[in-house]
Protein backbone atom coordinates (compact mmCIF):
# COMPACT_ATOMS: atom_id res chain seq x y z
CA UNK A 1 0.00 0.00 0.00
CA UNK A 2 1.41 3.44 -1.57
CA UNK A 3 2.42 5.72 2.29
CA UNK A 4 0.31 8.61 0.88
CA UNK A 5 -2.97 6.31 0.52
CA UNK A 6 -5.48 8.52 1.27
CA UNK A 7 -9.19 7.72 1.40
CA UNK A 8 -10.59 11.60 0.92
CA UNK A 9 -8.59 12.39 -2.17
CA UNK A 10 -9.09 8.73 -3.69
CA UNK A 11 -12.44 9.82 -3.59
CA UNK A 12 -11.85 12.77 -5.91
CA UNK A 13 -9.96 10.91 -8.78
CA UNK A 14 -11.79 9.85 -12.06
CA UNK A 15 -13.23 6.38 -12.19
CA UNK A 16 -10.42 5.32 -14.64
CA UNK A 17 -7.39 6.59 -12.31
CA UNK A 18 -8.87 4.98 -9.16
CA UNK A 19 -9.00 2.11 -10.61
CA UNK A 20 -5.63 2.35 -11.92
CA UNK A 21 -4.86 3.38 -8.15
CA UNK A 22 -6.08 -0.59 -7.19
CA UNK A 23 -5.00 -2.18 -9.92
CA UNK A 24 -1.25 -1.05 -8.47
CA UNK A 25 -1.80 -2.47 -5.26
CA UNK A 26 -0.35 -6.19 -4.19
CA UNK A 27 -2.77 -6.56 -1.36
CA UNK A 28 -5.86 -6.27 -2.74
CA UNK A 29 -8.78 -8.70 -1.37
CA UNK A 30 -9.24 -11.69 -2.97
CA UNK A 31 -12.93 -12.59 -2.05
CA UNK A 32 -15.22 -9.91 -1.41
CA UNK A 33 -19.04 -10.60 0.14
CA UNK A 34 -21.57 -8.38 -0.32
CA UNK A 35 -24.70 -7.51 1.74
CA UNK A 36 -27.50 -6.68 -0.49
CA UNK A 37 -29.75 -4.51 1.84
CA UNK A 38 -32.11 -1.83 0.96
CA UNK A 39 -34.06 -2.89 -1.94
CA UNK A 40 -37.63 -2.60 -0.23
CA UNK A 41 -36.53 0.88 1.29
CA UNK A 42 -35.53 2.18 -2.19
CA UNK A 43 -38.96 1.10 -4.11
CA UNK A 44 -40.79 2.67 -1.02
CA UNK A 45 -39.22 6.35 -1.25
CA UNK A 46 -40.32 6.16 -4.72
CA UNK A 47 -43.70 4.87 -3.94
CA UNK A 48 -42.82 0.98 -5.96
CA UNK A 49 -43.94 -2.40 -4.97
CA UNK A 50 -40.94 -4.13 -3.28
CA UNK A 51 -40.32 -6.14 -6.49
CA UNK A 52 -39.70 -3.24 -8.46
CA UNK A 53 -36.16 -2.52 -6.14
CA UNK A 54 -35.40 -6.18 -6.23
CA UNK A 55 -35.24 -5.50 -10.53
CA UNK A 56 -33.32 -2.27 -9.85
CA UNK A 57 -30.75 -3.94 -7.44
CA UNK A 58 -29.75 -6.36 -10.57
CA UNK A 59 -27.75 -3.34 -12.28
CA UNK A 60 -25.51 -3.35 -8.93
CA UNK A 61 -25.11 -6.96 -9.36
CA UNK A 62 -23.86 -6.28 -13.22
CA UNK A 63 -21.81 -2.99 -11.82
CA UNK A 64 -20.07 -5.29 -9.33
CA UNK A 65 -19.64 -8.17 -11.14
CA UNK A 66 -17.85 -5.84 -13.69
CA UNK A 67 -15.63 -4.05 -10.95
CA UNK A 68 -14.14 -7.14 -9.51
CA UNK A 69 -13.52 -8.26 -12.66
CA UNK A 70 -11.70 -5.08 -13.54
CA UNK A 71 -9.34 -5.12 -10.23
CA UNK A 72 -8.82 -8.74 -10.55
CA UNK A 73 -10.87 -10.09 -7.23
CA UNK A 74 -10.85 -13.67 -7.72
CA UNK A 75 -14.30 -14.07 -6.12
CA UNK A 76 -17.67 -12.48 -5.58
CA UNK A 77 -20.58 -13.92 -3.27
CA UNK A 78 -23.84 -12.03 -2.78
CA UNK A 79 -26.13 -12.76 -0.20
CA UNK A 80 -28.95 -13.32 -3.08
CA UNK A 81 -31.91 -15.04 -0.70
CA UNK A 82 -31.65 -16.42 3.17
CA UNK A 83 -33.54 -18.85 5.02
CA UNK A 84 -35.19 -16.21 6.44
CA UNK A 85 -36.86 -14.87 3.67
CA UNK A 86 -39.07 -17.95 2.83
CA UNK A 87 -40.85 -16.14 6.04
CA UNK A 88 -41.87 -13.22 3.38
CA UNK A 89 -45.12 -12.52 1.60
CA UNK A 90 -45.73 -15.67 -0.80
CA UNK A 91 -46.37 -13.49 -3.52
CA UNK A 92 -42.59 -11.52 -3.39
CA UNK A 93 -40.91 -15.15 -2.61
CA UNK A 94 -42.74 -16.08 -6.06
CA UNK A 95 -41.58 -13.26 -7.49
CA UNK A 96 -38.09 -13.52 -6.16
CA UNK A 97 -37.49 -17.00 -7.78
CA UNK A 98 -39.14 -15.96 -11.10
CA UNK A 99 -36.66 -12.80 -10.93
CA UNK A 100 -33.54 -15.42 -10.17
CA UNK A 101 -34.48 -17.15 -13.34
CA UNK A 102 -35.06 -14.38 -15.66
CA UNK A 103 -31.89 -12.54 -14.30
CA UNK A 104 -30.09 -15.57 -14.94
CA UNK A 105 -31.59 -16.09 -18.63
CA UNK A 106 -30.52 -12.86 -19.28
CA UNK A 107 -27.60 -11.82 -18.05
CA UNK A 108 -25.60 -15.36 -18.80
CA UNK A 109 -24.44 -14.57 -22.39
CA UNK A 110 -22.72 -11.44 -21.00
CA UNK A 111 -21.15 -13.29 -18.06
CA UNK A 112 -19.67 -15.07 -20.48
CA UNK A 113 -18.12 -12.81 -22.27
CA UNK A 114 -16.39 -11.62 -19.28
CA UNK A 115 -14.99 -15.15 -18.39
CA UNK A 116 -17.26 -15.48 -14.77
CA UNK A 117 -17.68 -18.78 -13.20
CA UNK A 118 -21.29 -18.99 -11.45
CA UNK A 119 -21.31 -21.00 -8.42
CA UNK A 120 -24.03 -21.10 -6.01
CA UNK A 121 -24.76 -22.12 -1.95
CA UNK A 122 -26.64 -23.01 0.37
CA UNK A 123 -29.75 -25.44 0.84
CA UNK A 124 -30.36 -25.58 -3.00
CA UNK A 125 -33.07 -28.85 -2.66
CA UNK A 126 -34.74 -25.67 -1.33
CA UNK A 127 -35.43 -23.58 -4.21
CA UNK A 128 -38.32 -24.29 -6.61
CA UNK A 129 -37.53 -26.82 -9.57
CA UNK A 130 -37.39 -24.38 -12.10
CA UNK A 131 -35.02 -21.81 -10.29
CA UNK A 132 -32.92 -25.45 -10.01
CA UNK A 133 -32.98 -26.40 -13.51
CA UNK A 134 -31.93 -22.53 -14.53
CA UNK A 135 -29.40 -22.23 -11.85
CA UNK A 136 -27.89 -25.66 -12.69
CA UNK A 137 -27.92 -24.94 -16.74
CA UNK A 138 -26.16 -21.48 -16.23
CA UNK A 139 -23.23 -23.20 -13.97
CA UNK A 140 -22.86 -25.65 -16.54
CA UNK A 141 -22.65 -22.80 -19.15
CA UNK A 142 -20.15 -20.95 -17.45
CA UNK A 143 -18.24 -24.09 -16.04
CA UNK A 144 -15.40 -23.78 -18.65
CA UNK A 145 -14.13 -20.00 -17.74
CA UNK A 146 -11.61 -18.99 -15.68
CA UNK A 147 -12.29 -15.57 -14.39
CA UNK A 148 -13.83 -14.08 -11.17
CA UNK A 149 -16.09 -16.92 -9.59
CA UNK A 150 -19.42 -15.38 -8.84
CA UNK A 151 -20.86 -17.27 -5.86
CA UNK A 152 -24.74 -16.76 -5.29
CA UNK A 153 -25.57 -17.74 -1.62
CA UNK A 154 -29.06 -18.97 -2.18
CA UNK A 155 -31.71 -20.52 0.23
CA UNK A 156 -28.33 -20.05 2.39
CA UNK A 157 -28.33 -19.65 6.44
CA UNK A 158 -25.06 -19.37 8.30
CA UNK A 159 -26.41 -21.38 11.18
CA UNK A 160 -27.64 -23.70 8.99
CA UNK A 161 -24.27 -24.06 7.17
CA UNK A 162 -22.36 -24.45 10.00
CA UNK A 163 -25.20 -27.60 11.04
CA UNK A 164 -24.45 -28.74 8.17
CA UNK A 165 -20.92 -28.86 8.28
CA UNK A 166 -21.29 -30.51 11.72
CA UNK A 167 -23.39 -33.02 10.68
CA UNK A 168 -21.22 -34.09 7.38
CA UNK A 169 -17.75 -34.15 10.06
CA UNK A 170 -20.49 -36.53 12.48
CA UNK A 171 -21.19 -38.50 9.61
CA UNK A 172 -17.46 -39.03 8.82
CA UNK A 173 -16.04 -39.86 12.15
CA UNK A 174 -19.21 -42.69 12.36
CA UNK A 175 -17.85 -44.35 9.41
CA UNK A 176 -14.73 -44.51 10.70
CA UNK A 177 -12.84 -42.02 8.17
CA UNK A 178 -11.89 -39.69 10.78
CA UNK A 179 -10.64 -40.16 14.05
CA UNK A 180 -11.76 -37.28 16.82
CA UNK A 181 -8.09 -36.21 17.63
CA UNK A 182 -7.60 -35.50 14.03
CA UNK A 183 -10.23 -33.12 13.84
CA UNK A 184 -9.27 -29.90 12.89
CA UNK A 185 -11.28 -26.30 11.75
CA UNK A 186 -10.16 -27.34 8.31
CA UNK A 187 -11.70 -30.69 8.44
CA UNK A 188 -14.80 -28.99 9.99
CA UNK A 189 -14.91 -26.53 7.18
CA UNK A 190 -14.90 -29.11 4.37
CA UNK A 191 -18.36 -29.88 5.02
CA UNK A 192 -19.15 -26.14 4.39
CA UNK A 193 -21.55 -24.90 1.11
CA UNK A 194 -18.37 -23.39 -0.23
CA UNK A 195 -15.27 -25.33 0.96
CA UNK A 196 -13.33 -24.79 -1.86
CA UNK A 197 -13.64 -21.18 -1.87
CA UNK A 198 -11.22 -19.27 0.01
CA UNK A 199 -12.88 -16.91 3.09
CA UNK A 200 -13.85 -13.28 2.31
CA UNK A 201 -11.32 -10.54 2.87
CA UNK A 202 -13.92 -8.05 2.87
CA UNK A 203 -17.87 -7.70 4.43
CA UNK A 204 -19.97 -4.98 2.49
CA UNK A 205 -23.44 -4.43 3.63
CA UNK A 206 -25.22 -1.47 1.70
CA UNK A 207 -28.36 0.39 3.88
CA UNK A 208 -26.84 1.18 7.00
CA UNK A 209 -27.73 -1.81 8.77
CA UNK A 210 -24.90 -2.91 11.20
CA UNK A 211 -25.51 -6.77 11.46
CA UNK A 212 -24.21 -9.97 9.82
CA UNK A 213 -28.12 -11.23 9.59
CA UNK A 214 -26.80 -14.76 9.51
CA UNK A 215 -24.64 -14.64 6.39
CA UNK A 216 -21.18 -16.46 6.07
CA UNK A 217 -20.73 -16.58 10.06
CA UNK A 218 -17.59 -19.19 10.06
CA UNK A 219 -16.01 -17.46 6.86
CA UNK A 220 -15.96 -14.10 8.06
CA UNK A 221 -14.50 -14.36 11.67
CA UNK A 222 -11.52 -12.20 10.28
CA UNK A 223 -13.18 -10.00 7.38
CA UNK A 224 -13.36 -6.91 7.56
CA UNK A 225 -16.24 -5.58 7.74
CA UNK A 226 -17.57 -1.65 5.64
CA UNK A 227 -21.65 -0.75 6.03
CA UNK A 228 -22.33 2.09 3.92
CA UNK A 229 -25.94 4.03 4.10
CA UNK A 230 -26.19 3.44 0.20
CA UNK A 231 -29.22 1.50 -0.67
CA UNK A 232 -29.02 -1.48 -3.14
CA UNK A 233 -29.82 -0.39 -6.31
CA UNK A 234 -28.14 2.75 -5.74
CA UNK A 235 -24.72 0.61 -5.43
CA UNK A 236 -22.49 1.50 -8.11
CA UNK A 237 -18.97 0.24 -9.63
CA UNK A 238 -16.88 3.39 -7.78
CA UNK A 239 -18.78 2.57 -4.68
CA UNK A 240 -16.94 -0.89 -4.86
CA UNK A 241 -14.24 0.67 -6.09
CA UNK A 242 -13.88 2.79 -2.52
CA UNK A 243 -14.99 0.38 -0.77
CA UNK A 244 -11.92 -1.44 -1.53
CA UNK A 245 -9.87 1.14 -1.13
CA UNK A 246 -11.27 1.72 2.10
CA UNK A 247 -10.19 -1.75 2.86
CA UNK A 248 -6.36 -1.21 2.19
CA UNK A 249 -6.12 1.09 5.05
CA UNK A 250 -7.25 -1.60 7.19
CA UNK A 251 -4.51 -2.99 9.62
CA UNK A 252 -5.20 -7.01 9.38
CA UNK A 253 -3.45 -8.46 12.04
CA UNK A 254 -5.45 -11.98 12.64
CA UNK A 255 -5.21 -11.69 16.17
CA UNK A 256 -1.55 -11.43 16.23
CA UNK A 257 0.66 -7.93 17.51
CA UNK A 258 1.07 -5.49 15.37
CA UNK A 259 4.94 -5.95 14.09
CA UNK A 260 5.26 -1.82 14.26
CA UNK A 261 3.40 -0.78 17.38
CA UNK A 262 4.31 2.85 16.66
CA UNK A 263 2.92 3.25 13.10
CA UNK A 264 0.42 5.35 12.56
CA UNK A 265 -3.33 3.78 10.67
CA UNK A 266 -3.04 4.70 7.29
CA UNK A 267 -4.61 8.33 6.62
CA UNK A 268 -7.88 8.20 6.02
CA UNK A 269 -8.58 5.30 8.04
CA UNK A 270 -10.02 7.20 10.95
CA UNK A 271 -14.12 7.11 11.53
CA UNK A 272 -14.02 3.79 8.88
CA UNK A 273 -18.05 3.17 9.44
CA UNK A 274 -19.17 6.77 10.19
CA UNK A 275 -22.10 7.07 8.13
CA UNK A 276 -21.60 10.62 7.67
CA UNK A 277 -18.43 10.06 6.16
CA UNK A 278 -19.61 7.52 4.00
CA UNK A 279 -22.33 9.51 2.81
CA UNK A 280 -19.48 12.46 1.78
CA UNK A 281 -17.62 10.09 0.50
CA UNK A 282 -20.29 7.81 -1.88
CA UNK A 283 -22.30 11.31 -2.44
CA UNK A 284 -25.25 9.92 -0.85
CA UNK A 285 -28.24 11.81 -1.17
CA UNK A 286 -30.68 11.90 2.08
Amino acid sequence: MAADWNLEKLAELSDDELTRELKAQDNLPRHVAIIMDGNGRWANRRFLPRVAGHRAGRHSVRRCVQACGKLGVKVLTLYTFSQENFNRPEAEVKALWHFLQETLAAERDDLDKQNVILKASGALDQLPSRAQDTLNQSIEFLSKNSGLILNLALAYGGRQEIMHAALKLSERLAAGELKPEQVTEDEFSKGLYSHELPDPDLMIRTSGEGRLSNFLLWQSAYSEILITPTLWPDFTERDLMLSVADYLTRDRRFGKLNDNPGKKPPSGSENILDPARWKRLLKVRS
